[in-house]
Order: C-alpha cells, then sequence, then structure tokens
C-alpha cells in the first residue's frame, strides 16, 4: 500500500534544499566572478542554437530510423519530443516579448 503523501511534509522538506539554488543560480547569472551581467542577446542566441541542436539530433534521429542505421523507434521519438518541447517554449518566449514590447510602445509619457 503507497502512502499518502502530506503536501506540508513535503514542502517542508524540500525548503532547505531549494535553498542553496538560490546561491548557486544567482552567482551562475551574473556572468561568473566578476559579476558582469549576461547581455540578453547573448542568452537568446545561446537559446536558439540550443533549439537547432536539438531539432537536428531529431532529424538524424528519423534519417537513421528510416535508414535502419541503428536507432529506435523510442530514441527517435524523445528525440523529436525534445525538439518539439524545445521549439514550442522558443515561440512562447517570443510571444512573450513581442507582446511586452507592443506594451511598451503603447505607453504614453
Amino acid at each position: 500500500m503507497i502512502p499518502a503523501l502530506n503536501p506540508m511534509t513535503t514542502v517542508t522538506q524540500t525548503l532547505p534544499a531549494l535553498s542553496g539554488l538560490g546561491a548557486q543560480t544567482d552567482a551562475t547569472s551574473t556572468g561568473g566572478p566578476a559579476g558582469a551581467p549576461t547581455p540578453f542577446s547573448d542568452l537568446l542566441t545561446d537559446a536558439v542554437g540550443q533549439v537547432n541542436q536539438l531539432e537536428s539530433s531529431a532529424r538524424a534521429a528519423v534519417t537513421g530510423l528510416m535508414t535502419g542505421f541503428g536507432v529506435d523507434v523510442h530514441q527517435a521519438m524523445i528525440a523529436t519530443q525534445k525538439a518539439s518541447m524545445a521549439f514550442e517554449m522558443a515561440l512562447a518566449v517570443r510571444n512573450k516579448a513581442v507582446q511586452a514590447y507592443q506594451s511598451v510602445i503603447g505607453m504614453q509619457f
């Protein structure tokens, strides 16, 4: 029999582990020990590059599956789903950026 999970117990057990994560992400997001922030354009360029890399690996997996060169069906499906989710996420980020731009343009000073 599976015991029921108490949400409060689960949250209180994971809070100490999460408190250490904030310190790590703050140090990595500032661009290193010098404290120089990473430009937003570099972040977008890296994200688009990662999406492109996932799509090319998915294309290679599907090609390998179709030609019969040692790619399993589940590997090809996982690769295509990763690429699809990454593209949808990039599209959502683009839509939010366009929406923010339009709201700034619509402001009156």
